[in-house]
């Protein structure tokens, strides 16, 4: 990364999400009276007297605790450290020094990196609280007395955050990296691909539907360029999203699309394309993202000469809307086909941008009425004016006729399909068009 990183450790329900949010000046991470909300590393951009850096939010640390989420939940934190400049160690005064803490501030001192201890849920003002005298025995140094609920604190930690950071590295140019969310139900493999990808256990993987909560970035390049891997809770049907921290997954779901340049929709080989999978392709299609559909666990399908070709027009015939966007059958697990994503990747990202000139529009235009005259309604023709681009991604066309309701959606159909034609089919990407009378603003 090129800016420095801080990471928030501490036990569970300390309030590091809390605190998290509040410094980022967003609500990201999930925020719940429960512990163990927080699973995976959740990234963000934050700002301090004009120093750039990013926080870094970690599930909370049970040393003790054998459960297989809780320890998976320990070595994303053990990375969180591992990655930080330097360290902001949470805990609870109103709970004192636990050996949970103890043996959290042993593990932190090995690592011989800058730590600042914060005892949060210190809501009272005034005098500094009896109780924080406890944390010097921490050997962690002085200890910063904060609520993150009321913001009582922070801005005393944040400067010492600042002191503390290393000198800025330079800035890379972030309009070439193409962020990427993964999109699809939950326990469809989205967590084990980008981990196959990072070559690294950067997501928790488990069998449990569910496992992701957060929205989680992943900074990546090779040799095709530089890519953040957004991996994100699988999306279930409103009906059987009951549990509240759910619901913000789901949230977090959509949002990761809104901000990807390219979404990744998984497909489970062996269940094929449900209502829940179209719904959420539906939301990718209409947020206007460049869109490729991966067909995982494709090594545990029986196959012969004909099963892809018919496995695809299965697809796009449930998923007809999606018709411009490219199948890919991978394993995640195996590796299978895994490299060949990435110069899908690129391409569609690079279609969704694409930008075309006036002349070149109206070129294309001016054939198409040609071989298709514009249609008529009661003796009135179409006219058809002229065309511009009025955006990127998605690639947005303005049209100008002389009468809105002549424009059937038929027509404009076959003009966006001869713009497709004539552009190599504008792969993996949604094309919207918006009619103007001539005289309309």
């Amino acid at each position: 990364m090129s800016k420095a990183t801080v990471a928030i450790i501490g036990r569970p329900n300390v309030g590091k999400s809390t605190f998290f949010n509040y410094i980022v000046g967003k609500r990201i991470s999930i925020v719940e009276d429960t512990p163990g909300v927080t699973r995976d590393r959740v990234y963000a951009d934050a700002n301090w007297r004009g120093r750039d850096f990013t926080l870094i939010d970690t599930g909370g640390i049970e040393p003790e605790s054998n459960d297989t989420i809780t320890v998976q939940m320990r070595n994303q934190a053990d990375i969180a450290i591992n990655l930080a400049d330097v360290i902001i160690f949470l805990t609870d005064i109103k709970q004192g020094v636990t050996a949970a803490d103890k043996d959290i501030a042993l593990t932190l001192k090995k690592c011989k990196k800058p730590v600042i201890l914060v005892c949060n849920k210190s809501d009272t003002y005034g005098k500094v609280p009896n109780e924080l005298y406890e944390f010097y025995n921490l050997g962690l140094g002085e200890p910063y007395a904060v609520s993150a609920v009321n913001a009582k604190g922070i801005g005393d930690v944040l400067d010492a955050i600042y002191d503390k950071l290393p000198e800025e590295k330079a800035q890379e140019d972030e309009s070439t990296v193409i962020k990427v969310a993964m999109i699809g139900k939950p326990n469809v493999g989205k967590s084990s691909l980008i981990n196959k990808i990072l070559g690294e256990n950067r997501v928790i993987v488990s069998d449990i539907s569910g496992t992701t909560r957060d929205a989680i970035d992943s900074e990546y390049e090779n040799e095709f360029g530089k890519y953040v891997f957004i991996d994100t809770a699988g999306i279930r049907r409103k009906s059987k999203v009951d549990d509240s921290l759910e619901k913000y997954s789901v949230i977090r779901s959509l949002l990761a699309i809104e901000r990807a340049d390219v979404c990744v929709l998984m497909l489970d080989a062996k269940e094929g394309v449900s209502a829940q999978d179209a719904k959420i392709a539906g939301e990718a299609h209409e947020a206007g993202k460049g869109v490729i559909i991966a067909i995982n666990k494709w090594d545990e399908v029986e196959k012969d000469n004909q099963t892809m070709e018919n496995y695809k027009k299965e697809v796009y015939n449930k998923l007809s809307y999606l018709s411009y966007a490219p199948i890919i059958f991978i394993s995640a697990k195996t590796g299978q086909r895994v490299n060949k994503l990435y110069e899908l990747i690129n391409q569609v990202a690079s279609q969704n941008a694409l930008r075309i000139s006036t002349s070149v529009l109206n070129d294309i235009l001016s054939e198409a009425v040609t071989i298709v005259q514009p249609p008529t309604d009661k003796g009135k023709r179409l006219k058809i004016f002229y065309m511009t681009q009025a955006a990127t991604k998605p690639p947005t066309f303005v049209v100008f006729v002389n009468d809105k309701q002549l424009f059937h959606f038929s027509y404009e159909r076959y003009l966006i399909n001869q713009i497709r034609k004539e552009f190599g089919g504008l792969v993996g990407t949604p094309i919207r068009m918006i009619v103007r009378e001539k005289n309309e603003k």
